[in-house]
């Protein structure tokens, strides 16, 4: 993977926030693959001048983990992980990111003898909330985000002609929106960006006008699911990394099964989701019974990873008894259903129906057949887990 161009010694030494190293340690374990991830990324940052880059995928999917590697391999980059618990709301994100860039701005303002640019800039830092680490912006993102803007116009002022500011941003859908004004962008993102600056996201999948986000600056989107071969062959690298585990060669030589059959059969259930297949694999290899062991049992972790789907489903509609009768067809059909089939099997209104799959949307896999949209689950395992449910 190339990387971006580094700032100066000190913010490389910084590294990332406490707060945010345990996940990034963790989510980049075992990290293999996703070159054509990092690929597209360099690219993006060498097109254009500055602009927003967002990799979208269904849970599970890997997206966590490719900027946690971004960032493991990058430590000047400025990481934010919105699913870290506190840090979903607009005012935290705002307070946090904006210190690090206040330690960016300390570094490339050169002492003794500052310039009247750098005196300008060191107003700013002198300035509340920006002293004692932003001191009230908590109560007052809006007014934070104004800060942020001029915090990403002074450091791009700042930076020489080789150096960019990138700040990484996982899990942006997981945002508490109920604490921000209603129009703004999510966490009251920049609508525009000065030159050098970029913002890499990851989301899962959203329908386009519900993007939450309003920018006049270059943007691209990377749909994980639209990379089927890469993602098997990221899938198969990443199971033979397990193979060597002897629990898992005893288990082998039980069912008189091969390490290539192995990985095929995993890599076919696994469905390209790297959250399965982790979970799959840790589960095997730290709580293994050669005896007993079956490939279709669910792994515990999974258990708890669906629950949480489960409840935000839930607390997705507001009419429970309509959702209900959805969930039931969509699991006991077993196959992808159109809305016109939703409707009619449950005797409801097509509008209703698109509301409800609408809040879902993540969960669901989209498919245009024959002209019309039919929706399945992402994930058999998650199919199987519901049906237990209803």
């Amino acid at each position: 993977m190339n990387s971006p161009p580094k700032p100066p010694t000190t913010i490389n030494s910084r590294g990332h926030p406490t707060e945010f190293e345990q996940i990034i340690q963790a989510k980049s374990h075992n990290f293999i693959g996703r070159e054509f991830v990092f690929t597209a990324i360099d690219e993006f940052i060498h097109r254009y001048r500055q602009g927003y880059f967002t990799i979208t995928g269904a849970p599970g999917s890997g997206k966590s983990a490719i900027l946690a590697k971004y960032a493991t391999d990058n430590p000047h980059v400025v990481y934010y992980n919105v699913e870290v618990e506190g840090k979903n709301r607009a005012e935290e994100f705002i307070k946090v990111i904006c210190n690090q860039l206040i330690n960016w701005l300390h570094s490339l303002i050169t002492p003794p003898q500052p310039s009247p640019q750098a005196r300008r800039e060191q107003d700013l830092l002198d300035f509340p909330p920006f002293t004692g680490g932003l001191r009230g912006v908590g109560d007052n993102a809006t007014e934070g985000s104004w800060f942020l803007s001029l915090l990403l116009q002074q450091i791009s002022d700042e930076l020489a002609p080789e150096q960019k500011l990138i700040i990484t941003i996982d899990g942006l859908d997981r945002i508490d929106r109920n604490h921000q004004s209603p129009g703004t962008n999510l966490f009251y993102l920049p609508r525009y960006l000065p030159d050098k600056v970029y913002f890499l996201l990851s989301r899962r999948p959203f329908l386009t006008e519900k993007s939450g986000l309003l920018i006049e600056t270059p943007f691209q989107t990377l749909n994980l699911a639209e990379y089927p071969a890469e993602n098997q062959q990221d899938i198969q690298r990443y199971i033979q990394q397990y193979l060597n585990y002897e629990d898992i060669k005893a288990w082998l030589n039980h069912q008189h099964i091969n390490e290539q059959d192995l990985c095929n059969i995993l890599a076919a259930k696994s469905e390209n989701n790297f959250m399965y297949i982790s979970q799959f694999l840790t589960g095997l290899a730290e709580d293994f019974d050669a005896e007993s062991f079956d490939l279709n049992q669910l792994p515990t972790g999974l258990e708890t990873y669906y629950q949480q789907h489960w409840q935000q489903m839930q607390a997705a509609n507001q009419d429970e008894e309509l959702s209900q009768a959805v969930l039931n067809v969509l699991v006991k059909q077993q196959q992808p259903l159109s809305v016109a089939a939703i409707a009619q099997l449950i005797d409801a209104d097509e509008f209703d129906i698109e509301e409800v799959l609408e809040s879902w949307f993540e969960f669901l896999i989209q498919e245009d057949i024959a002209g019309e949209e039919y929706y399945s689950f992402y994930h058999q395992s998650f199919w199987e887990w519901l049906a237990n449910k209803v």
